[in-house]
C-alpha cells in the first residue's frame, strides 16, 4: 500500500482536528460580517458629527452661498474685525473661510484662504471652490451681458439607463460588483496560499529540528512526504471553504427570500413591467440587484476557484516545502519569501487596476494565463465572462507549472531535509538542484 495516502490523512486529520481550524472555520464569516456593520457604525457616527465653520466676508456676496448641511454649519462673523474673527474661530470653530476685500473680483479666484490648524478634506475644499466658482461665474456672466437665470435653468441633469441587447434593464455599478465579487475570490485564493504554504513550511521545519524526519524518512521517500503534506493541507483548505461557501449560499437565499427573488432560472421570470415600477423604491433597487448577481457564472466561477485554488496551492506549497526543508528556522525562511510573495502581490494589484478598467485586453488576458498570477487574475476575469479556451488554456498551464516546480523543488527538499546548522544560500540551493 502507497504511504501517500497515510501522510494526507495525517495531515488533514492534524489539521481539522486544530481548535484554531475549528474556530476560526466557522468564526471567521461572523467576523467579517461583525466587521463589516462594525465599519459601517463608526461611518455613520463619523458622518453624524457635524463641524462648526465661520465665514468672514469683507465682500458680503459669499457668505449667503455657504449653506448649511448634515456635516457642516456655517456661522458668519463678518461683522467682526479680521483679527478678533480668528481668534475667535481658532478656539471655537473648526477653521475660518476668509474673503478679502478686493477692487476686481476675478482676483478672488486666488484670494480666497481656509485658514485651520487642522488639514480639511478633499471633499470639503472642493465644496468650498464650487461655491466660489459658481459665484464668480455668475458675476462674469453678469459683465458680459448674459442672463445668468435663463443660463440655469437651461442646464440639464441626465441620467443614462443602461440596457442590454437583449432588452433587459441594467444596472450602474454592475462592474464594481463583478470586479468586488471576483476580487473577494482572488484575494480568498491569495491569503490562503499564504496562510496554507506556511502551514506546510512550518510542519516540515518542526519535523526536521525534532529530528524527526530523520526516522521518517527511512520508510518513506522524500518526496512522497513533501507531497503528502501538500495534498492534506489543501484538504483541509478546500474543506474550510466548502463550509464558507455553504453558509454565503444560505446567506443569499435567505437575502434573496426576504426581496422576493427566485434563485437560478427562475429570476428571469420576474415580469419586466413589474421590475421598472420597483426601480424607484429601495427594494425594487436590492432586488434588481440581487437578480443580476444571480444571472453571473456562480457555478462557474465557484468551479474555478477550486481549480485554481487547488493548483495555486499547490504551485506555491511545493516552494514553501522546499524553504521549509532548506531551513533551520523560520528565521532563516524570511530571505526566500519575498520572490514567493512578490508575484501573488502582483496579480493582485494588475487585478485591481487593469481587470475593471479592461477584463478582456491584454495585461489582463495575459496575466491570466501566467500561471504564477492567474488564480488571482483569472477569478478577477471570470465575473465578466471568459472564453472556455482561455479558461482550459490557463487551468492547462497552472498545472503543467505546477508539476514542472514539484520536479524542482523536490530537489531542494530531497537534500535539504537532512541540512543542519548552515543557513543555505541561493547560489546553494542551485548547487542542490544538481544532485
Amino acid at each position: 500500500m502507497s504511504v501517500v495516502p497515510l501522510i494526507i490523512k495525517r495531515e488533514f486529520v492534524a489539521k481539522v482536528r486544530n481548535k484554531s481550524f475549528i474556530v476560526m472555520t466557522f468564526l471567521s464569516p461572523l467576523l467579517i460580517v461583525g466587521m463589516s456593520f462594525l465599519i459601517a457604525y463608526l461611518a455613520n457616527m463619523n458622518k453624524g458629527e457635524v463641524k462648526k465653520v465661520a465665514i468672514h466676508d469683507e465682500l458680503g456676496v459669499f457668505k449667503k452661498d455657504f449653506k448649511n448641511n448634515k456635516e457642516t454649519a456655517y456661522v458668519d462673523l463678518s461683522a467682526m474685525p479680521f483679527k478678533a474673527a480668528k481668534d475667535t474661530a481658532s478656539k471655537n470653530y473648526e477653521g475660518l473661510i476668509y474673503i478679502p476685500k478686493v477692487t476686481n473680483p476675478k482676483d478672488l479666484a486666488t484670494k480666497v484662504e481656509y485658514i485651520s490648524d487642522d488639514s480639511p478634506s478633499m471633499e470639503f475644499i472642493m465644496e468650498m471652490e464650487d461655491v466660489i466658482n459658481h459665484q464668480l461665474t455668475q458675476n462674469n456672466l453678469k459683465e458680459l451681458g448674459f442672463d445668468s437665470a435663463k443660463i440655469d435653468s437651461a442646464q440639464v441633469e441626465s441620467d443614462v439607463h443602461l440596457a442590454k441587447f437583449s432588452g433587459e434593464d441594467s444596472l450602474k455599478g454592475l462592474n464594481e460588483i463583478k470586479i468586488g465579487i471576483g476580487s473577494a475570490f482572488g484575494y480568498l485564493i491569495m491569503m490562503f496560499i499564504i496562510i496554507y504554504g506556511n502551514f506546510v513550511m512550518r510542519s516540515v521545519i518542526e519535523e526536521k529540528t525534532n529530528r524527526i524526519i530523520e526516522i521518517i524518512i527511512s520508510s518513506v521517500k522524500p518526496y512522497q512526504l513533501m507531497m503528502g503534506k501538500i495534498i492534506g493541507n489543501s484538504l483541509a483548505g478546500i474543506l474550510q471553504f466548502a463550509i464558507w461557501a455553504i453558509l454565503g449560499c444560505a446567506l443569499l437565499v435567505g437575502v434573496s427570500s426576504l426581496f422576493g427573488i427566485q434563485a437560478g432560472g427562475a429570476a428571469s421570470s420576474v415580469d419586466p413591467a413589474m421590475v421598472d415600477a420597483a426601480k424607484h423604491e429601495l427594494g425594487g433597487t436590492i432586488q434588481m440587484y440581487i437578480h443580476e448577481i444571480w444571472n453571473l457564472p456562480i457555478g462557474t466561477l465557484i468551479t474555478c476557484f477550486i481549480i485554481y485554488f487547488i493548483g495555486g496551492y499547490f504551485l506555491y506549497s511545493s516552494l514553501y516545502a522546499a524553504i521549509g526543508a532548506a531551513v533551520d528556522s523560520e528565521t532563516d525562511s524570511q530571505q526566500f519569501l519575498l520572490p514567493i510573495i512578490m508575484p501573488l502581490m502582483l496579480g493582485v494589484y494588475v487585478g485591481f487596476f487593469t481587470v475593471m478598467d479592461d477584463p478582456h485586453g491584454t495585461v489582463a488576458t495575459v496575466f491570466s494565463m501566467i500561471p504564477f498570477t492567474s488564480p488571482i487574475v483569472m477569478l478577477m476575469r471570470i465575473p465578466f465572462g471568459v472564453p472556455w479556451w482561455q479558461l482550459t488554456l490557463s487551468i492547462a498551464l497552472l498545472f503543467g507549472t505546477f508539476f514542472g516546480v514539484v520536479w524542482f523543488a523536490s530537489k531542494i527538499y530531497r537534500v535539504g531535509i537532512l541540512m543542519y546548522g548552515k543557513k543555505p544560500t541561493w547560489k546553494e540551493l542551485y548547487k542542490w538542484l544538481k544532485y
